[in-house]
């Protein structure tokens, strides 16, 4: 079962000018970016409420940036512009303030959101003066911390019922896109993704056929969605999602869900739960009994006392071999079977290799067993457990059902 949230890149590109100008791009830590944004943006001697309300917003609206790929969608090198009509001030290579950098090293890390809602707040924010806006008033919040209001207090007053999220995970930047085309015969999260999204452009779209089931296995029904909405957009209609198709589809599903704007009909989460049956043994066939195979194939090019064998959905003597080495290995009792215990520990392994070798693009010796290319192929993003976490940037999500939120850490009060 996936399970994802949005996180904190290490680093952030930032454009010195507009979007579509010839101007230089600069790379820099995330805490970084946000001390030189606050520095260019705010006082530091305003009150300790304002300054970190006005951070909380800083940090949302980056990484609402970074969460909805508003940018790399478009075809862009860099994650967000120095522009003020389209972004926040950076001036590359300021100094910053010590008052301001002691609180973004606190609060780097932490957002705001919506209740229920997946994405960080696009928290937009003017100067109240001369520029008014939806959001934020900076030196509105200011007057406000003057007042004795809480910076929870003032965000709350400018955005509404926003609760903070705190101590979200910092790792780098890493595109939505899983890797390779998705197509007839593709199963797993990344499909689900393209479903769901579809379905909801074609609210937007009605010429888009609705897929029936939002089950992560690429069907006819994917295939004719994928085809008009190609047709409609102006894409090669092979019904296949390469890179354009998928970026195409971000694109137009934050535009429709308004995920990028203050007022955003939200992104929830999703579940799809890849987890066995109670257990597989010889005579099973079918979807569950191929990602297994998947599975300990890449095994068995790692380790050498596990044998190669096809991935054909069959499981047979070669495969009750192959779990048994496993389970051998594993110091598990050698029953041939697999029940959640023997599933989990298959994945636990695979998963370390899926992660350092296979998402890096690092070279894997494929054994070209009959029937192990293809299959390896379509499953390659399928094989995760009812238990263990793989990576989705756009959408996370964790069984196929709306309106699921995880904890929330820190409620914000009025």
């Amino acid at each position: 079962m996936p399970i994802v949230t949005p996180y904190v890149p290490q680093y952030i590109t930032v454009h010195l000018g507009s979007p579509s100008s010839n101007a230089a791009n600069v790379t820099v830590s995330f805490p970084d970016y946000v001390k030189n944004v606050a520095s260019s943006e705010i006082y530091p001697t305003w009150d300790e409420s304002a300054l970190r309300a006005n951070i909380f917003a800083i940090v949302s609206f980056a990484l609402n940036r970074v969460y909805t790929e508003f940018y790399r969608s478009r075809g862009y090198d860099f994650d967000i512009t120095n522009n003020t009509a389209f972004d926040q001030a950076f001036v590359n290579g300021r100094s910053f303030f010590s008052s301001v950098s002691v609180l973004v090293d606190e609060l780097f890390n932490d957002y705001l959101r919506r209740p229920g809602f997946v994405e960080p707040l696009a928290a937009k924010f003017c100067n109240g003066t001369t520029v008014t806006c939806e959001g934020l008033s900076q030196w509105g919040s200011q007057n406000l911390a003057q007042q004795g209001y809480s910076y929870t207090q003032i965000l709350r007053s400018y955005y509404g019922n926003v609760e903070i999220v705190s101590n979200a995970p910092i790792r780098g930047i890493v595109s939505s896109y899983p890797g390779t085309p998705l197509r007839t015969g593709s199963t797993g999260p990344s499909v689900v993704v393209v479903q769901v999204s579809l379905n909801r452009i074609a609210r937007n779209y009605p010429a888009i056929p609705k897929i029936p089931a939002n089950d992560g296995i690429f069907g006819s029904r994917t295939e004719a969605a994928v085809r008009v909405f190609q047709e409609v957009f102006n894409l090669t209609p092979d019904g296949i999602v390469g890179p354009a198709t998928w970026y195409k589809i971000v694109r137009i599903y934050t535009a429709v869900t308004a995920l990028s704007e203050l007022r955003s009909q939200g992104q929830q989460y999703y579940r799809i739960n890849w987890s066995p049956p109670s257990v597989l043994q010889v005579g099973n066939t079918g979807e569950k009994v191929q990602l297994l195979q998947y599975m300990l194939s890449v095994l068995s090019e790692y380790i050498p006392s596990i044998p190669s064998l096809s991935v054909d959905g069959v499981y047979g003597p070669a495969t009750r071999s192959a779990v048994q080495a496993f389970q051998r290995r594993a110091g598990l009792p050698e029953t041939g079977t697999v029940g959640q215990t023997t599933w989990d520990m298959i994945y636990d392994q695979y998963s370390g290799i899926e992660n350092t070798s296979l998402r890096n693009n690092e070279s894997f010796p494929q054994r070209q067993t009959a029937g192990s290319s293809a299959a390896r192929r379509r499953t390659s993003q399928s094989v995760q457990s009812g238990q263990i976490p793989t990576v989705m940037e756009q959408f996370p999500g964790v069984d196929l059902a709306i309106g699921n939120q995880d904890p929330v850490r820190q409620e914000v009060v009025r």
